[in-house]
């Protein structure tokens, strides 16, 4: 009986997560939620940052990098996590944002039209939309066996563009890796420079994000939260997902690291409709609310995209974004921890970055860390409706 009790307390199925002692952008609201999480084994520590278009409402460490005590604390301003999925949004998809500005990308042309080996039999019509909505009829990944017969990223972008769709496209969403690493490529081909080039020089560039990148170097690495284990030491710096891995660190799917602030920056970035702190404009508004507008959504318990972002509903049983969250909220999570949602109509976002593939002690670490930001979210919502 005892350890049926333990079971279910790792596993967060049958133990809801406590309320928020007040409706407050303060630690009395958000401490009890994030380190739950901690205590029950999802991630040895997460960073946490609540904030508006104009000003952080909330930010704070909470853990360590790893389970030791003698592990550094977690810094909002300066522990850098791999930021996994969310390179799609932060890198990939605003860098077409961009493209499609400056006439290099068309969002109904074909993906041939900027990668020609993209057009076999089944694949010469899928659109740039069609990869950003992940309605591609792609699959979701390469399975792992066959990525590690491929020797290295050119053959592993050479395997994905000899992919055919699983199910028609424009007919369901398969939320693909498959189609973030075509758009990675895209970029790659319509600016004539690598992702990681062009999104440092236009986007993190003038947006002030100093400390988000791909590949950092060295120096960095003790300050970044380590995503897995090797021969039983702690990896951390290099990207965590394999297809990223494989292609050098640098993919429209991953590869990205970030601090907490660097993300909250990044969100109101967007939720500024495309302005940089300056009040200069590095996207037009009407690009933006396109991007971060529901653009599909097939219903039955599916998940609903935007152009590149997760809308709402999220098809999950247990929802990230929680319950509270308005109708047209987007976001995005990862799956090493990490996550950000953006609510337009509250001017209201959520970053909050674990690195839960760390050595998780729960026994449903994700399922657990789905819960954490379900509350987050549903006490960042009440603050702001309390305020």
């Amino acid at each position: 009986m005892v350890l049926a009790l333990v079971a279910l307390l790792q596993a967060g199925s049958a133990v809801s997560l406590p309320p928020p002692a007040r409706a407050a952008f303060d630690a009395a609201t958000f401490d009890p939620i994030v380190l739950d999480g901690i205590r029950r084994g999802a991630y040895p520590g997460a960073a946490l940052v609540v904030g508006r278009r104009d000003t952080l409402l909330f930010s704070k460490g909470y853990g360590r990098l790893t389970w030791s005590a003698t592990s550094a604390a977690v810094d909002p301003d300066s522990t850098l996590y791999d930021l996994a999925s969310l390179t799609k949004v932060v890198a990939t998809t605003t860098a077409l944002m961009v493209l499609l500005e400056r006439g290099r990308v068309r969002l109904d042309a074909p993906v041939a039209a900027y990668v020609p080996e993209f057009a076999g039999p089944g694949t010469a019509g899928i659109t740039i939309r069609q990869l950003l909505t992940h309605t591609s009829g792609l699959r979701a990944d390469l399975p792992d066996a066959e990525l590690k017969t491929l020797p290295d990223g050119a053959a592993l972008l050479r395997r994905v563009l000899a992919e055919t769709p699983r199910v028609p496209p424009g007919r369901r969403v398969i939320y693909s890796d498959l189609n973030a690493i075509l758009l990675g490529e895209v970029v790659r081909r319509a600016s004539g420079e690598p992702l990681d080039v062009f999104a440092a020089r236009e986007l993190f560039l003038p947006l002030g994000l100093g400390q988000t990148m791909f590949r950092p170097p060295a120096r960095l690495r003790p300050h970044a939260a380590p995503t897995g284990v090797w021969r039983g030491h702690a990896i951390a710096g290099i990207v965590n997902d394999a297809s990223a891995f494989k292609l050098g660190g640098v993919s429209g799917n991953a590869g990205l690291f970030s601090t907490a602030v660097d993300v909250a920056r990044f969100a109101q970035f967007v939720l500024r409709g495309g302005t940089l702190p300056d009040g200069r404009r590095l996207l037009r508004t009407e690009t933006v609310r396109l991007f971060t507008t529901k653009a599909v959504d097939f219903g039955g318990g599916s998940e609903a995209r935007a152009l590149g972002w997760q809308a709402v509903p999220t098809g999950e049983r247990v929802p990230s974004v929680g319950t509270r969250f308005g109708p047209r909220s987007y976001g995005h999570t990862g799956w090493t921890g990490t996550s950000l949602w953006i609510d337009p109509d509250r001017d209201l976002f959520v970053v909050l970055l674990a690195n839960r593939a760390y050595a998780p002690r729960a026994l449903r670490s994700f399922t657990l860390l789905k819960r954490v930001r379900g509350a987050v979210a549903d006490a960042a919502a009440r603050a702001s409706d309390a305020s």
